[in-house]
């Protein structure tokens, strides 16, 4: 029966990375500008040496404490799926099982959350020496423990709900657990505006005047219902700048960041069209459609290694409370391991929300100053490395960027920047 589950899993885990590669080729736009002809990115035509050192310098500061701080996440996952340190640790808990869970929980990520304390510290106080943190101490900790207690929350709930789904059904969990995952991943995307976000930054309409009538024109003209466009209070944490677009369907919310309105309007207009464009491709749907699929077939995975690993770890049964260190560990690794591929869908996903910014405004040229603004005000890495350019980059950089409009300009017949 043990092999018979096993099969059944290691099948599922198949057909869903079948489904879940093929929907993400059909649904990421690899190519933006289709026989647009090419533009070079280059730092050093838009950037001078001073902003470019001054980056590379950023960059360097904040690079020891961020990769520490991911070693430290690995080790600890490391010693929890390699060896039985954290079965043989929870076992000195006593009490009821689902107690015995959520306390295990808040234990293992407690351990992590003070090994790296002093880790995020250290790039809080880069932060400050070049004027991006605008914290005190006491809300930076404030923020830290919010963190900490939504992480410690939607963890408990899942392995609380795989440990008692797998005391329940040792061979077949992962049945209930795949479907749950997914189901969990797209309520939380849906929720996350109304339930998530409140917690760290308050929120009020764009207030009225003639940049609110620009956003909602261009809005309506570009066939995009938004009723209304939030500013975030985020100056009272950071001097960057930025804007985005989260939830779906009745929580959708175009949201931008207060300091960003002391800047040129036209430069903001820019930044909201290419919101717009996240909005009109239902980039926050599809994606969540993806991040539940990538939840499913992760939970199959964990079905699988964890039944792998249960022998090295001395876990007995995956039911059992003393799971939960190698089940925080795979989780951790399972995040850490798909972060590479969620960054080169996102790159391209958010190249082409530049391009809809350039079609809806046809303004390459102040989309080029937008771009250099907001790559010095955030001290944006110019040219990373291909290290960090796999595991955290998120979005093209902003030589690719401007190079994009460059050769959109190109296309278009329109005056290049």
């Amino acid at each position: 029966m043990e092999r018979s589950g096993t099969r059944g899993a290691a099948f599922a885990l198949a057909g869903l990375g079948v489904l879940l590669i093929a929907v993400v080729a059909v649904t990421t736009p690899w190519q933006v500008l289709s026989g647009a002809p090419a533009a070079d990115p280059d730092p050093a035509r838009d950037f001078s040496a001073q902003e470019i050192a001054r980056a590379q310098a950023f960059d360097a500061a904040t690079s020891v404490p961020s990769y520490l701080s991911l070693g430290v996440t690995l080790l600890v996952a490391g010693v929890l799926v390699l060896t039985p340190f954290g079965t043989r640790a929870l076992a000195r808990l006593r009490g009821l099982w689902w107690v015995r869970v959520l306390i295990g929980v808040v234990a293992v990520y407690g351990v992590s959350l003070a090994l790296k304390w002093p880790l995020g510290m250290w790039a809080e106080t880069v932060l400050r020496d070049y004027g991006l943190s605008t914290q005190t101490w006491a809300a930076w900790t404030g923020d830290r423990l919010k963190n900490f207690g939504l992480q410690v929350a939607l963890s408990a709930i899942m392995i609380l709900v795989v440990v008692a789904l797998a005391r329940k059904w040792p061979r077949r969990w992962w049945i209930p657990a795949s479907a749950g995952a997914f189901v969990l991943t797209v309520g939380l995307s849906f929720a996350y505006p109304v339930l998530v976000e409140p917690v760290f930054n308050d929120f009020a309409p764009l207030p009225a005047g003639q940049l609110r009538t620009d956003l909602l024109a261009m809005a309506e003209r570009d066939g995009v219902p938004v009723n209304d466009v939030l500013v975030a209070d985020a100056s009272r944490r950071t001097t960057a700048l930025n804007a985005y677009v989260s939830g779906f369907g009745a929580t959708r919310r175009i949201v931008v960041y207060d300091n960003l309105l002391k800047e040129p309007a036209k430069e903001t207009e820019l930044i909201v069209a290419h919101e717009l464009g996240h909005a009109k491709n239902g980039d926050v749907l599809y994606g969540t459609l993806v991040g539940g699929l990538g939840a499913a077939l992760g939970t199959c995975l964990l079905f699988l290694v964890a039944q792998g690993l249960r022998r090295r770890t001395e876990v007995p049964a995956l039911g059992d409370p003393r799971a939960v260190g190698l089940l925080v560990g795979l989780i951790s690794l399972g995040t850490f391991l798909s972060g590479p591929a969620q960054n080169l869908v996102s790159r391209h996903i958010e190249a082409r929300a530049d391009a809809h910014a350039l079609e809806l405004t046809r303004d390459p040229v102040t989309f080029t100053a937008m771009q250099k603004r907001l790559a010095t005000r955030n001290i944006s890495d110019l040219s990373p490395d291909i290290v960090e350019y796999v595991l955290y980059v998120s979005h093209p950089t902003a030589p690719q960027r401007i190079a994009m409009a460059r050769s959109w300009a190109l296309l278009n017949s329109v005056k290049e920047p």
